[in-house]
């Protein structure tokens, strides 16, 4: 029922007969919304003072429930400032890991964490980052400060850092799904958006996830600019890279054309998913999605296991391996998709970003 709901949210127009349904949500929105307004304006005057880190701290963020691409776009950054020898540490508040009495998902060699402690993203990162420290927890100066006190680092990065404004940033990076936009424009919980539009203000740059064709974005981007008219627009998108299994099992792209697949996610956007699997010449047999950030059963292994009958492999995504790996699947192989961000303007991009160095 829970995902029924956020679909029905997800949509950019709803008939009539739903939004009948959804008042009593506008109700609770308002409060929710004022609260929000009026946590903003108390750190806009400094009544809220933000703490300011001795380094560059670039903010990756959205301001809309669900999956815009915030884990990818974090190791894509990562990955690219180190390349351009500018090494980074990710902060991270661990959404829905149990916590541990250390905030240290990796120490860029080791991951010292499992997924259940740190959360699906930090662990998701630090199994794909080698050499970039990641650390868990809410209060994000001090996990900062102990990163620039133990590792040669030049700056940090928030993962899902838009409304943690407890922590000055040098840079506001904040992701669109181009798909999705802000639904229609509700705050919680009868929308998505997590902030009145006009909090798009504080964003230094913007970036549109999920791009196939940038043309196609134009009706979106002539909005945020009569938004926040100062604020560059860059666009991304996924490419798939193959399969690849939690023992580390890899099946290149070029074996994919023509197999069967189960695809199966507990993510916030499915549709997507089952497009980049399409897109890489798979057969999708079934689709079963989960809520996101689901925890997978013994239940629902049994569902799955009985809906692959048909297919080659079952796929999901890398979050949810994690979770589905550890349940011991054997027939068909479980695997994972391998997706890489890429921006489309990567240079002018990266310009920007190297702006706060």
């Amino acid at each position: 029922m829970s995902w029924r709901i956020d679909k029905i949210l997800y949509q950019k127009e709803k008939p009539f007969w739903v939004q009948v349904l959804l008042f009593p949500l506008t109700l609770l929105s308002l409060p929710y919304e004022w609260g929000v307004r009026i946590r903003t304006i108390l750190y806009s005057i400094n009544l809220w003072k933000s703490k300011r880190l001795p380094c560059p701290v670039i903010s990756v963020g959205n301001i809309t429930v669900g999956g815009t691409g915030k884990t990818p776009l974090v190791i894509t950054l990562a990955k690219g400032l180190m390349s351009r020898g500018i090494p980074m540490a990710i902060l991270s508040r661990g959404y829905k890991g149990k916590g541990s009495s250390k905030p240290w998902v990796s120490d860029g060699k080791t991951v010292l964490l499992s997924p259940e402690e740190s959360g699906d993203e930090p662990f998701q990162m630090a199994k794909a980052l080698k050499g970039i420290p990641i650390l868990i927890g809410k209060d994000r100066f001090a996990n900062g400060q102990l990163a620039l006190q133990r590792f040669d680092i030049r700056g940090v990065l928030l993962d899902d850092g838009y409304q943690h404004l407890q922590l000055h940033r040098d840079l506001n990076i904040l992701l669109i799904d181009s798909e999705i936009g802000f639904g229609d424009h509700h705050v919680l919980p009868r929308g998505i958006l997590r902030e009145p539009l006009e909090h798009l203000h504080r964003a230094h740059l913007f970036l549109l996830t999920k791009v196939e064709d940038p043309e196609n974005c134009r009706p979106l981007e002539k909005m945020l600019r009569e938004i926040h008219p100062s604020s560059p627009v860059f666009h991304s998108h996924y490419e798939p890279q193959g399969l690849v299994g939690s023992d580390g099992e890899w099946v290149g792209l070029q074996a994919l054309k023509g197999k069967k697949a189960l695809a199966v996610s507990g993510i916030a956007n499915p549709a997507y998913f089952s497009l980049l699997l399409r897109k890489c010449g798979l057969e999708i047999v079934r689709e079963m999605f989960f809520p996101d950030h689901h925890r997978f059963t013994s239940k629902n292994l049994i569902a799955i296991e009985k809906e692959s009958k048909e297919a080659d492999w079952i796929v999901t995504t890398e979050k949810d391996i994690v979770k589905l790996g550890k349940m011991r699947i054997v027939h068909p192989p479980l695997l994972a998709l391998r997706i890489e961000m890429k921006i489309w303007e990567e240079e002018e991009f990266y310009k920007k970003i190297l702006e706060v160095f």
